[in-house]
This record gives C-alpha cells, structure tokens and sequence, in this order.
C-alpha cells in the first residue's frame, strides 16, 4: 500500500495507537516491535478491541482474505512517513524544541501560554523520540491552529531526523550540555546533535528563538547564519523579606518598555531561560502579556521534574525524573543558595555518562564537599567509585531499596531534602517515605 492510500484511510480512521490494550473504535493499529515484544502478534486482539485496521509486517500473522490487515515493508518506517505526509498537508505553524535540559518545561510552558490565544497541540508527556514524535504529529486535527514539538535524541543525526518529520516554522534549543555522553561520544557529539535543529531551521530559511545569554548558542547560531527572534530580558527576582520561598519569581520587559512580573510555581533560578522563552514565543504569537503572565504562574510542574512538596515531617525539591552533569550541577548550585537550617541532598548516580561518568561523579563529590549540608545520601555504583573523603556525614547506599530499608528504621525530620538522579536509580520511590 502506498503511503498516499494509507493516508485515505488514516483521514477516515485519524486516531493512531500503538498499544493493544488501548485501541478506541475505528483507530489504527500500528504492531511495532521492541526488545521484548512484537506487535504483529496483538494485531488481532487490537482488532477484536475497536481498531478498525491493523498495519503489520509480518505476513503470517494475516488470515487470508481479511483486508482490515495492512502489510507493509516496516511499521515502523511506514509510521513515520506517514507522519510526514500529514505533516506535509499541514497548515500549522510548528515550533519544535530540544536541548539537553528544560526542554519538556519549556515545551509546556510554551504550550501553556500559547493555549491561551490557539487551540495548541503539544507534546504530552516526553513522547519525543523517533516513535513519539509520529505519534503526536498525526494527533494535529484540522481544528488545531499552532503545534509545539519537543524532539530529544541520545545518538548523532537523531535531531536531523526527527526535522523531516517536523518541518518546523521555527524553534529553539534551551541549552547545551553534558549528557547521554556515551551515545554522543563528547560533548562536541552533543554540541553538533542540538545544532541539527539550527542546520535544518536555517537550510530551509527559519528562524530559531535564541538566549542571547548562553553564549554556545550564540555560537552555534553564529556558525549558521541562521535568523533570530532574541529571548525577552529578564531576571531572576530574590524574596526581599527573608522567609524561605522555593519558588522563581521573573521580572521581565514587555516590548512596551514596562515592566511585568511572574510568581512561578518552579524551583530554581535555572528555571529562567525557560521561562523567558516561552515569554518570547507567546509574544511573537501575539499573545498578550499580562496572559501570558497568568499561563506562566499557573502552570505547576509534575512526574518529578523540579517539584516542591512539603510532607508532614519534611520540605522536599524532588527532581528525580533525570540526571546528567549539566542539570546535577545547576540543581545543587541552586540548593547552595537556598536558606534553611537543615539542608540534606539524596542523589542518585547519573546514567549514560560512558568513559566520562568517573569524572563527573567525582566532581558532583567534590561540589558537595564545599556545601552546607547536615546529611548527604548518595545512591549508585558509581557514586561508590569516588572519594567521599571530603564530605561529611556522608552515607553511601547500593541502589533505593537500600534506601528505603534505612528510612524504614530511622525517622528523617525538619529537613529541606534534594532528591535528584537519573530515572534509573528511582529515586522517585522516596517523597512517600519522607
């Protein structure tokens, strides 16, 4: 089938699943492959379940005759171009975003402020990789009027990829740093995997939205020529009447010469490239600042991504849905600075990291050996490799369930408590018990 037909059916059939526990009536069922499954062997029970048609690639698993079977060469191949192909009929402005860290804040803050002029189509969740991106473009209906893309990778051409699909009206890197190192081989890997966004924006005369702050970015964009939209001035405003408030207050320019101000419901200064940028992009959309404002400070954060909770016995920062060199770093620098009479950080190692990870963690080591902190709990295999010497009142655990047997056994109280780590460590277990 080509993909010109299969999109017929697609326009008349336009939900898409992948999953055979989920399959609304009338949907198309797409029997993708992993690790430790294989997709053609559910198309049947997808069928039995609503899907009106199931596109698969294995032939012995089509009964002769039955024409709600599609066989093609790869689904997953055939799910991406059609993706493309829809994206291709499209006439919706795109923005697409990636970076190291921020970008699902920044997606939603985006998405946030521009809901509040445009029917937006988002993102959901941190769907951005070469099977989520398919998915959330063939989501855009007709009734949509502006869609914001997040695309992540952990290898070279990942990016570049994902732009074909894309075909973004415009874009933005928040940043680049220092992860998923054993995918991209270095930093430079990661510095030229980012820029594909810039190399395709500009190859096809775009224009990115830029941090004029972040001096790589400056860069990067400089060694494009590509044209800039530059992020509104703002700053990071302090709490003025000494009270502890975890939150990131911004005092922004609007392009009238005012000033606007923004309690946000974020923890961390780091929070406010991400803030700017979705101030900028609402701008330039049109949408005016005082809701923009509103968008901003209503949106709270979720599914451990820099999260204020205050438990019964504790105030805790739970930021445990990720971890690489570069957020680790800003994540401590700014619980540095937080005051409070009992700080505590529990980390967990850092994923992905390849022949660098020795020196990173050891570095993280060595950051917390000049803090102020009463207890430091470190998680993982790697944090066991560094010298600890230096930190005090250090405690050292294999993995979280040994956490957990500990917290089991001793009461934790009265502390403001950092929990950060790569998702794999699931660290995420933890806010319950404290």
């Amino acid at each position: 089938m080509q993909i010109s037909e299969l999109y017929r059916l697609y326009c008349q059939h336009p939900v898409v699943t992948t999953d055979s526990r989920d399959c609304p009536m009338g949907s198309l069922f797409f029997a993708l492959k992993g690790g430790n499954f294989d997709g053609n062997a559910y198309a049947a029970s997808a069928l039995g379940k609503g899907s009106a048609y199931a596109v698969v690639d294995d032939a012995g698993c089509v009964p002769p005759g039955d024409g709600r079977y599609i066989l093609v060469d790869n689904v997953l191949e055939t799910l991406q171009s059609l993706a493309a192909y829809h994206r291709s009929r499209l006439n919706v402005p795109v923005v697409q975003i990636t970076g190291t860290n921020g970008k699902t804040t920044t997606k939603e803050l985006v998405s946030a402020v521009l809901s509040r002029k445009f029917d937006t189509l988002y993102t959901e969740g941190n769907l951005n990789n070469h099977i989520g991106v398919p998915r959330t473009l063939l989501r855009i209906r007709p009734e949509h009027e502006i869609a914001v893309i997040e695309t992540g990778a952990n290898h070279p051409g990942e990016i570049a990829f994902l732009c074909k699909m894309v075909q973004a009206d415009c874009g933005l890197i928040t940043n680049v740093g220092r992860a998923h190192l054993e995918g991209f081989g270095s930093f430079d890997g990661v510095r030229r995997t980012k820029g594909e966004l810039y190399d395709d924006l500009a190859s096809r005369h775009k224009f990115c939205f830029l941090n004029m702050m972040d001096h790589e970015l400056l860069d990067m964009a400089a060694e494009r020529n590509i044209r800039q939209v530059p992020y509104v001035q703002g700053v990071a405003v302090s709490g003025s009447d000494g009270t502890f408030n975890p939150f990131l207050k911004v005092r922004w320019l609007t392009p009238y010469g005012t000033a606007s101000e923004v309690q946000t419901r974020l923890i961390g200064d780091y929070n406010l490239p991400n803030v700017l940028a979705a101030i900028t992009v609402g701008l330039h959309f049109g949408v005016p600042a005082d809701q923009i404002d509103e968008a901003i400070g209503e949106y709270a954060p979720n599914n451990s991504r820099s999260e204020y909770r205050r438990t019964d016995r504790n105030e805790l920062i739970v930021d445990a849905y990720n971890a690489n060199a570069s957020s680790m770093a800003v994540a401590l620098d700014n619980f540095r600075n937080m005051r409070h009479d009992a700080k505590m950080v529990i980390l967990g190692d850092m994923r992905e990291l390849g022949s660098e990870s020795a020196a990173e963690h050891q570095k993280v080591a060595d950051k917390l050996a000049g803090m102020d902190l009463c207890e430091t709990w470190l998680v993982g295999d790697e944090f066991g490799k560094c010298d600890l010497s230096a930190i005090g009142n250090v405690m050292l655990f294999a993995d979280v369930d040994e956490v957990k047997k500990h917290l089991a056994a001793s009461v934790v109280s009265g502390r403001l408590i950092l929990i950060k780590g790569s998702n794999g460590t699931r660290l995420f277990q933890l806010p319950g018990l404290l």
